[in-house]
């Protein structure tokens, strides 16, 4: 798996984006559709969320430094929280307009929406082709796929609603519309939130179980037990582990022991930044398997 994906080398960028939504939002005004704006306003986020993607991955390529051991990756998984939240906060609101529209629908000039809607699907399905070289490594650019993916089923949701509403005249049809695009982006956002804020808190990576990943470690020649286990990943792709291990053979032994651990986590698990450490009795951190305070720590924190 590579650590890093190139952003799209392509003349077709954000702004090329911006210009189009511009128009979209300005044709869902004239129309007085509903899911046209809701189009328009979810692609509105695609602008900033792309160009916020792409810096953010410029700047999670930096070289590690003094100052920050693990580099600048990190970036990546805020751009893509801060990406997340944006694009959850527009289809509350549009979930809501919806239901004020349905109280008292318009008029719609579904010719228009038609057009306009037609050409938003071109543009969705170009920016897809782009984005999806590096969806499958890249939490980062899995984020701004989805943005896109969105846009392109609420484009077609736009297209039949304009059809709907040219061949029937329920005008009421575009605020269903505009509801389904909210509702159906609504759980893939929080999906993609939960995830970022899972590495931001640096839990286990999606996929790894950490009983599994003990068992195995314990399971080697040599190994009588093992505490101060962490497992946690900087950015997609990226991750690291930690852990004390009990060891009966000699001192002289313990070097191919750490590297049969290591050997076997990188293969088994993919883990491949890991740090083992070999104590012939457990040390003061060994009170439980996750914790890292010292127990000397925790007598003076119960006795204050």
């Amino acid at each position: 798996m590579k650590n890093s994906i190139e952003p799209p080398r392509t003349k077709w960028s954000p702004d090329r984006r911006s210009v189009f939504l511009t128009a979209e939002l300005v044709g869902g005004i004239l129309t007085n559709s509903l899911a046209l704006i809701s189009d328009a306003a979810h692609m509105s986020t695609d602008a900033p969320a792309l160009g916020i993607s792409l810096a953010a991955m410029r700047i999670g390529r930096r070289p590690a430094d003094s100052k920050r051991t693990f580099g600048y990756y990190r970036f990546e998984i805020l751009a893509t929280a801060f990406n997340a939240i944006l694009l959850f906060m527009v289809a509350l609101y549009i979930v809501y307009e919806a239901y004020e529209r349905l109280q008292t629908p318009a008029e719609i000039e579904s010719g228009t929406m038609l057009v306009i809607a037609a050409i938003g699907l071109v543009v969705n399905l170009i920016s897809m082709r782009l984005l999806s070289a590096g969806k499958d490594t890249s939490l980062n650019m899995k984020g701004a796929y989805l943005e896109v993916w969105s846009d392109m089923l609420g484009s077609i949701g736009v297209i039949v609603g304009a059809l709907l509403i040219r061949y029937t005249g329920w005008s009421w049809v575009d605020s269903v519309i505009a509801v389904g695009i909210g509702l159906w982006v609504l759980p893939r956002t929080w999906t993609l939130l939960r995830e970022s804020m899972n590495v931001l808190l640096e839990g286990v990576p999606d996929g790894l179980g950490i009983e599994e990943i003990g068992a195995s470690i314990r399971a080697k020649p040599g190994v009588t037990g093992i505490h101060d286990l962490h497992v946690w990943s900087i950015s997609s792709g990226k991750t690291s582990l930690s852990v004390h291990v009990v060891s009966n053979g000699p001192p002289v032994t313990w070097p191919a022991l750490v590297a049969g651990v290591r050997d076997m986590l990188a293969h088994d698990f993919e883990i491949h930044h890991t740090t083992v450490q070999v104590e012939d009795s457990p040390c003061e951190q060994a009170g439980e398997l996750h914790d890292f305070t010292p127990e000397h720590a925790k007598t003076e924190l119960q006795n204050e």
